[in-house]
C-alpha cells in the first residue's frame, strides 16, 4: 500500500479533504476506534496485519507506507 492509498484512505475514515504524507493521523483527529478502521482497511488490502502501536509509531501516511512495506 503506497503512501497516497494510505493517505486516501486517512481522508476517508477522518472524513477530512485535506491529508498530505505527511499528516498525522491522531493530531487530525484520529483515535483508537477510527485507528482500528484504518488498521482493518490495510490488512483487507493488504494482507498485512498491524497493531495499533504499529500506527502509534507511524502516525503519518508516508510513515505507515513504510511499516506495511517492512511487515509484507
Amino acid at each position: 500500500m503506497n503512501v497516497d492509498a494510505v493517505s486516501a484512505l486517512f481522508r476517508e475514515v477522518l472524513e477530512i479533504p485535506e491529508v498530505t504524507a505527511d499528516s498525522d493521523f491522531f493530531v487530525m483527529g484520529g483515535d483508537s476506534l477510527l485507528a482500528t478502521r484504518v488498521l482493518s482497511a490495510v490488512a483487507r488490502a493488504t494482507g498485512v496485519e498491524l497493531e495499533f502501536d504499529d500506527l502509534l509509531d507511524a502516525p503519518t501516511p508516508n510513515a505507515l507506507s513504510k511499516k506495511i512495506a517492512e511487515a509484507a
